[in-house]
């Protein structure tokens, strides 16, 4: 431990390039977890809008019996996203999948696979979504299963659901 703290104290592993190693590894992370998918406005609909990365999506996934919920904001924006979310809450969030407030996220988020990040990375992620441009956006709902979303809504059903709803017109 001594040896360490020797050669942060002189410059072998200056703190700002760890921070930075950091974050660059959790930008590496978000990118190949896909989560500008969910979380980035007009992905699911063919056009993303670069400016807003990251700032929440405009279309929720329908669960039977749950609801309908769209991917929130991931910018350190304070009033829209989770600028006001410690690194620890972020933390705890994308590997268990509650939130600060105590509730749970939808369970379209991946958080089981997300709970076998390393602490490192996990902390990471948590380093790089504070990192970038904060973008207010406030996303809609969660909308309840009896509520109707104002959102362009994936469904997530039953096969027999799916296989009732009307088949498109013969051309």
């Amino acid at each position: 431990m001594f040896l360490l703290a020797l050669a942060i104290a002189l410059g072998a592993f200056p703190i700002e390039a760890q921070a930075q190693s950091s974050i660059e590894r959790g930008k590496y992370l978000v990118t190949v977890a896909g989560c500008s998918d969910c979380h980035t406005p007009g992905t699911f609909l063919g056009h993303p809008d670069r400016g807003r990365y990251l700032g929440g999506s405009d279309v929720g996934f329908a669960i039977p019996g749950l609801g309908v919920f769209a991917g929130p904001n991931l910018t350190p924006d304070k009033e829209t996203g989770i600028g006001n979310w410690s690194t620890r809450q972020i933390v705890t969030a994308i590997t268990t999948g509650k939130r600060p407030d105590g509730r749970r996220l939808a369970p379209v988020m991946p958080f089981e696979a997300f709970s076998h990040l390393s602490s490192a990375d996990a902390e990471a992620i948590a380093a790089y979504l504070k990192s970038i441009k904060p973008v207010s956006n406030k996303i809609a709902g969660p909308f309840g299963p009896s509520e109707k979303p104002s959102t362009f809504v994936f469904a997530v059903m039953p096969a027999e659901t799916y296989s009732s709803l009307p088949k498109p017109p013969a051309k």
